[in-house]
């Protein structure tokens, strides 16, 4: 198939769980046979067209518009001050990567894709035009949504635009079953909606490759001792992912467990709340706080120095960090109140358990959770080679890629179908 792929971020910008989808399925794509054509924002450094491991990613140049859009904006867009910027780069990116996609690889090129696939609200302007102006087929792939980010008290005009693409694409596809139902839930169409889990490399993700010295360092790093017990939170520092109810839960857990230490390692608005938590519960010395966003291959090595990875969050519609972790060989304590895709990754019950569930917004249930993981080391070394085990029956990017592929497919037959029932019917008119 030949694929267009429209997408906020991707490699080198990489900001979150979006950008790394992005970056294995497109690969998967390709490693597959397909053509894959990616436009990306381009923050203003980066070629405007050029080909990474086969596939070809286009970056328009944007401008700045920003104190156009509050002349004749709604007044949700006003609300957004000196973030109308962020809005600004996502309106023209979306304008401008349609517009060449359009103009410059259907018309002038004379590319034949077979379907354009559009990521999340940030790429939702660009299906929204394909539809208007092509005939192409357009997948909408819903990460999260604005009402699940922000509590209910996000912007209308980013709801308003996931909703209206959900209406005008031929298929919308979603990373859990949670996150179907909570858009089932909030009307959109049941018939339209199919599920595909994301993935994880395992091969990249294998706890075999880590060299026992550099795992040891990243212990140092943070004064862990050998007889002391890692407990790793990896993530944006938002409340959604409920990072702060952790670390109301440690003294808890130290009241058993002292010799455990907690390293938090993202970025996020958060931050300076989670130092004052640790410092007001007075365990500066059991939280290690890293605030920087930290590349690949230092994070594979945290996976790897680390006894029990925890993601208590309370809105996660899939979670790639804990697949990531299971592909390393951890057991796991996972949020699964709400519309959470951990629940449907971690087992925590029969022969398969690989972890335990908590309620994200309650720190004595996660701190239950912690102390139910540390009682039995043996236990939890077997939990953590079945998260392994899972990963790869279950969790692998060529797994996602063949059956999102077979979605796309389908979208071609409908369409065919049609045409033929419509000159089938005029033959059958035009002989009466």
């Amino acid at each position: 198939m030949r694929i267009g792929f429209f997408v906020w971020e991707y490699p080198p910008a990489i900001v979150g769980g979006l950008g790394t989808y992005a970056e294995y399925i497109t690969r998967e794509f390709v490693s597959m046979g397909n053509d894959v054509t990616v436009f990306t924002l381009n923050p203003g450094e980066l070629k405007t067209r050029e080909i990474i491991k086969g596939v070809e990613v286009h970056r328009p140049l944007i401008a700045d518009a920003s104190n156009v859009f509050p002349m004749f904006v709604i007044d949700d867009l006003k609300k957004w001050g000196t973030n109308i910027r962020l809005f600004n780069d996502i309106f023209m990116y979306n304008v401008l990567s349609a517009a060449k996609f359009i103009n410059n690889m259907l018309k002038k090129e004379g590319c034949d894709y077979d379907v354009v696939c559009v990521h999340d609200w940030l790429s939702s302007i660009a299906g929204i035009i394909v539809k208007n102006e092509t005939k192409v087929p357009v997948a909408f792939h819903v990460h999260s949504t604005e009402w699940g980010r922000s509590g209910g008290q996000g912007s209308e005009v980013v709801s308003y635009l996931e909703w209206e693409t959900a209406q005008k694409a031929d298929k919308v596809m979603t990373v859990s079953h949670a996150m179907q139902e909570d858009l089932i839930r909030h009307g959109w169409p049941k018939s339209k909606i199919s599920v595909v889990w994301n993935g994880v490399d395992p091969e990249r993700y294998n706890p075999k490759n880590c060299e026992p010295e550099e795992v040891e360092k990243i212990r140092d790093k943070y004064s862990i001792e050998p007889e002391e017990k890692m407990l790793l939170f990896l993530g944006r520092l938002t409340w959604v992912k409920g990072v702060r109810n952790l670390i109301q839960a440690m003294p808890t857990v130290l009241d058993e467990y002292p010799n455990t230490k907690l390293v938090i390692l993202g970025k996020g608005e958060q931050q300076n709340d989670l130092v004052e938590t640790a410092r007001r519960l007075a365990i500066n010395d059991r939280v290690a706080c890293r605030f920087e966003f930290v590349p690949e291959k230092e994070r594979i090595l945290h996976y790897a120095a680390a006894d029990i990875c925890i993601f208590p969050s309370i809105y996660e519609p899939f979670g790639i960090v804990s697949l990531e972790a299971m592909s390393m060989g951890k057991p796991l304590i996972i949020g699964a109140q709400g519309v959470v895709g951990f629940r449907e990754q971690v087992i925590p019950s029969g022969a398969d358990q690989n972890g335990v569930h908590v309620n994200g917004g309650n720190p004595a249930d996660i701190a239950w959770g912690i102390k139910e993981v540390l009682c039995d080391s043996d236990r939890a070394r077997r939990w953590g080679e079945k998260s392994r085990k899972r990963v790869l029956q279950y969790f692998t990017w060529r797994k996602a890629a063949e059956q999102t592929l077979k979605i796309y497919e389908t979208l071609q037959h409908p369409q065919e179908l049609g045409e033929y029932r419509v000159v089938d019917l005029m033959d059958k008119l035009t002989r009466r």
